[in-house]
Formats: C-alpha cells, structure tokens, sequence
C-alpha cells in the first residue's frame, strides 16, 4: 500500500495577510489559504466589511463562492434577489451569478468567504492595497 504523509498548513490570525482590492474599498480580505500556500485552486479568506461596507456587484465564470457569516449582519444580493444574512448563516453562490453584499448592522461584518477554484481571486486579493488587522477583528478571529 502506498501511503503518503500529508502536512498540514497551520496559520494563526497573525499570520493572515489582509488587503482592500480598491483603496476606496469598505471591505477587506485576509488571505488564510491560497493557491500560494497550499498548491490547491482554493482561496479561504476572512472578509471584514466595515459599518456600511459592500463589495460592488460581481460574478465568477466558473467558481463557486461560500460565505458564512462569523458575526454582523447584512444583505446578500444574488441574481436580483434579496436575502436577509446573519451570525451562524451560509451563503452558496454558484458560478454566474452576480452577487453583492453589504453590512447593514451597527458594527462589521465578518465572513468566512471560500471560493473554488481560485479563478484568479488570490491574485486579485494581493494585487490590492496592504491591509491591517486590528485588536477589533483579532479578537473575533481568536475567539
């Protein structure tokens, strides 16, 4: 039998490289895992959405996009179509649709926002502005 001794990648929150693809962008994403750091076509991100923050609408040709809500609340838009999101909620939107959402609550919004493949999303994410993560989103991502 041939077996084969897989390593995992571990990262803590420190670890995480965070980016607003546009410098006007109310949104940021942290790259936890990447085509870069695991050689698969997966991009795993924590995105924080500031109070009031949206991603403009967009789609994917042939991704599929998870996002599931860790704290906050918002609107999530898909083909038109309006739908309430809240902590402990998961979003499912399948290659072609076009998407938005935007932090309707009174502090940030956080998901966990998984696509694949990548589609060149990682390298979108890190052609963007640098980032911070600050005590507020540590404490969320630590908890």
């Amino acid at each position: 039998m041939n077996q084969s001794c897989v390593i995992p990648v571990v990262k803590s929150p420190h670890e995480y490289q965070a980016y607003r693809i546009s410098p006007d962008a109310t949104n940021r994403l942290a790259i936890v895992f990447d085509p870069a750091t695991v050689n698969l076509s997966i991009t795993y991100c924590i995105e924080i959405f500031d109070v009031g923050g949206k991603t403009p609408p967009n789609r994917h040709q042939f991704a599929t996009e998870m996002f599931f809500v860790l704290r906050g609340e918002g609107i999530a838009v898909c083909d038109g179509k309006e739908i309430a999101i809240h902590a402990g909620d998961t979003l499912l939107v399948p290659p072609t649709g076009v998407h938005a959402i935007r932090n309707i609550g009174a502090e940030r919004l956080y998901t966990i926002t998984i696509m694949v493949p990548n589609e060149d999303f990682a390298e979108l994410i890190r052609s963007g502005v640098p980032a911070e993560l600050d005590a507020e989103d540590l404490a969320v991502l630590q908890c």
